[in-house]
């Protein structure tokens, strides 16, 4: 088994490979609203838009540095990133996050948010449009039609899932949503729904008994758990 420190090396050495490498153009550095997801082992720690621009951040286990996408050289010009987003998110909501910081890297190792900490074969991983980013979370920019994901033990997950459907429905009418894994968009069988399960092709059919509005989760064991969709019940 690979030991915790040489996974961490593993997840940052692809950045060298990546010059100027994150996704995307590189932002301008001002506040900026981004989507944020944080799934935690047992629960969402964060799900929602986070205002946010690159600044410098403090971890209890990496100290103070800047976190403004010109880490390690990855991008021509500091802007809003992931890490960014993170901080910014902790500060609002009140949750807590640590990392150790790489003088190699110019980054920091991400190790516990909110009550959900690494272990040896766990680990926080961070994607970027359901896609792994191939530069760590400081120096990963980001803008506001991205959608950023902090996911707990993401290196042995089975799927991303990814729930989608109607954000209106009528009550005791039976209403489809779809569930997919957000890599691939393939369809995702056995996810639970409010109660209900997708069958082979994604689908979850789900008839409402109560008006107002129903926060839906897809969920399943050894997967992440999806974006959350908010649908208006009349």
């Amino acid at each position: 088994m690979f030991s915790a420190h040489t996974i961490r090396a593993a997840l940052l050495c692809v950045s060298a490979f990546f010059p100027y490498g994150s996704f995307g153009i590189p932002a301008k550095n001002h506040p900026t609203p981004v989507n944020l997801r944080i799934e935690g082992a047992d629960k969402t720690i964060f799900e929602g838009t986070i205002v946010t621009m690159g600044h410098n951040v403090t971890t209890v286990s990496g100290g103070t540095h800047h976190c403004d996408g010109t880490n390690d050289k990855a991008n021509e010009f500091p802007g809003p990133t992931c890490t960014s987003a993170l901080d910014d998110a902790s500060k609002e909501t009140g949750f807590q996050w640590d990392g150790t910081f790489s003088t190699e890297f110019d980054d920091y190792f991400i190790t516990s948010i909110g009550d959900s900490t690494e272990t040896d074969s766990e680990f926080w991983g961070l994607l970027l449009n359901f896609k792994f980013t191939p530069v760590g979370g400081c120096q990963q920019e980001v803008d506001t039609t991205d959608h950023i994901l902090w996911a707990f033990n993401a290196f042995n997950a089975k799927h991303f899932l990814k729930l989608v459907g109607p954000t209106k429905a009528k009550k005791n009418i039976p209403t489809k949503f779809v569930v997919t894994d957000g890599m691939t968009g393939d369809p995702v069988q056995g996810a639970t729904v409010d109660g209900g399960t997708s069958n082979a092709r994604g689908v979850v059919i789900i008839t409402f008994g109560k008006e107002g509005t129903h926060g839906l989760k897809a969920t399943m064991d050894g997967s992440i758990r999806s974006n959350q969709l908010q649908v208006d019940v009349y």
